[in-house]
């Protein structure tokens, strides 16, 4: 099983690689421009949001994103809790007061998601695969959820295309173990490809 998923594995790396290091470079002015409005609106507060997640077989790193939200927002999560509008270990508030002006912004276009294309040229990601979890998440997870563990997470997936906030912790988790077992250089082309479909006009990203 493995030696026939090892030209699938080098050839996904190769995109990772090359996907990661162009989007980067015909992307920089962009990120310029989102650090300059991050640093305009709250000069104290850092550009990146460095938050520890969870990648394959249960490894830890730290994820990149552009800084959301105000800078004491871990702080604050524990009051908001109690209006978690997902079910299961995951927490997502449509009007999350810890979110700035121009975080709402970067979110609804998913600009905050692109400092992750420095974890996929590491390797800490892929450019496709499940949604990488935060640790408090994975202490919740069953022995079936912790599936999602098994392969690279990636900055978009079968889930993010298919539904994205609009369904629920498990619908999620099924989503992302139909990627794993059906996963392959076409499925990931074609997901990328709708992923971009998916950022000019979702009604689901919040």
């Amino acid at each position: 099983m493995v030696s026939e998923r090892k030209p699938y594995l080098l050839t996904k790396r190769l995109i990772d690689i090359i996907g990661s290091l162009c989007g980067i470079i015909l992307l920089s002015f962009l990120f310029i421009i989102v650090a300059i409005l991050i640093k305009i609106e709250d000069p104290k507060g850092t550009i990146f949001f460095a938050q520890k997640r969870v990648g394959l077989n249960g490894e830890e790193f730290k994820m990149f994103k552009f800084r959301s939200m105000v800078s004491n927002a871990e702080e604050k999560l524990q009051e908001l809790l109690k209006y978690n509008e997902l079910s299961g270990a995951m927490f997502k508030m449509k009007d999350d007061p810890r979110i700035t002006k121009v975080g709402k912004f970067i979110r609804k276009t998913s600009i905050d998601e692109l400092p992750q294309l420095f974890n996929v040229l590491k390797g800490d990601m892929s450019l496709v695969g499940p949604r990488p979890p935060l640790p408090r998440e994975v202490a919740e997870y069953t022995n079936y959820d912790k599936q999602r563990l098994l392969v690279t997470p990636g900055c978009t997936g079968l889930w993010q295309v298919s539904a994205r906030n609009s369904v629920g912790f498990k619908e999620m988790v099924e989503l992302d173990l139909e990627y794993i077992k059906t996963r392959n250089t076409f499925f990931d082309i074609k997901i990328i490809f709708k992923t971009a479909l998916v950022l000019f006009g979702s009604k689901n990203a919040f």
